[in-house]
């Protein structure tokens, strides 16, 4: 069953608006269907309030202004993505057409999707994939975030015991600029504190800040549209930009800042294997001499 967008999202569809994106922008961005986004930006017109006095509205007065509208996720289009998956690296091959990739699609389907609705679905999942499997990123435009899997350690002054630290890392994908930060635990206030000390390391804020499916991030997980806590929408409507956890059927997406982290155990890491520290902020300090872009 599809997820409806609650009012959290509608401002975030409202906020990316005022800021210049086109509505093909937006869903790219929100991971929602472009036709979403044209109904609301419909609602949005002929309503009797302007963009920035529904931006200030509380929950309760947009849920009474614009009606629930579902995404396009359901059982049809889970099974186009899953195809999709199976057979990309069909694209590699001499000879490949569309053609013979949608006659394999419709005869392995009860219900098929049209040839143009086809290509329409694969354009939007593929449209910025060359063939080389490499994404174009906008320079400022998304902000990656993640934990690094192994993590690091501070020791107890008095008593010798040894604590385990996380490390958070963003990444600016068309820069490769690096931040990192040791930090107590994944939960909600240490991720937010972590990404907000990003912000400011970077000097400015993305349009989007995109996740990977972090527990401290997503309040459920799903295929396509994960539930964004409430606390990082919130926060993300403060510095004016939006949330986006990456994508289940979309491994590249994760890769830029999977390759960051790798980069962490090397320069960082393999550095630190031999030195001790009696406190976090003596870690950061020594982790902040290394410079990772």
């Amino acid at each position: 069953m599809a997820n409806t967008l609650d009012p959290m999202d509608l401002k975030q569809i409202i906020t990316l608006h005022i800021d210049g994106e086109s509505n093909r922008q937006i869903g790219e961005l929100l991971k929602i269907s472009r036709n979403t986004v044209n109904t609301y930006m419909r609602y949005f017109k002929a309503c009797d309030y302007s963009l920035k006095e529904l931006l200030e509205m509380d929950e309760p007065s947009l849920k009474e202004l614009f009606p629930s509208h579902t995404t396009i996720v359901n059982e049809r289009y889970d099974e186009l993505m899953q195809f999709f998956e199976k057979e990309k690296m069909a694209r590699e091959h001499p000879g490949f057409t569309f053609l013979h990739h949608y006659l394999n699609y419709k005869a392995t389907t009860k219900k098929p999707y049209s040839y143009s609705q086809f290509m329409e679905h694969y354009k939007q999942k593929f449209g910025k994939v060359k063939g080389s499997m490499k994404l174009e990123h906008k320079a400022g435009h998304e902000l990656f975030i993640d934990y690094a899997g192994k993590k690091l350690q501070i020791v107890d002054r008095e008593t010798g015991e040894i604590q385990e630290v996380e490390v958070f890392v963003a990444l600016l994908p068309h820069s490769q600029y690096t931040y990192v930060e040791a930090t107590l635990t994944q939960k909600r206030e240490d991720m937010l504190s972590s990404l907000a000390n990003a912000l400011d390391f970077y000097g400015g804020v993305p349009k989007a800040i995109v996740s990977d499916n972090l527990k401290s991030a997503v309040t459920r997980s799903s295929k396509y549209e994960p539930v964004i806590n409430r606390s990082l929408k919130d926060f993300a409507r403060h510095y004016d930009c939006v949330i986006n956890p990456t994508r289940s059927y979309s491994p590249q997406d994760k890769a830029l800042v999977e390759n960051a982290v790798n980069l962490v155990y090397q320069r960082i890491y393999y550095l630190l294997r031999e030195m001790t520290f009696f406190s976090l902020e003596d870690l950061n300090a020594e982790i902040g001499y290394f410079g990772l872009s």
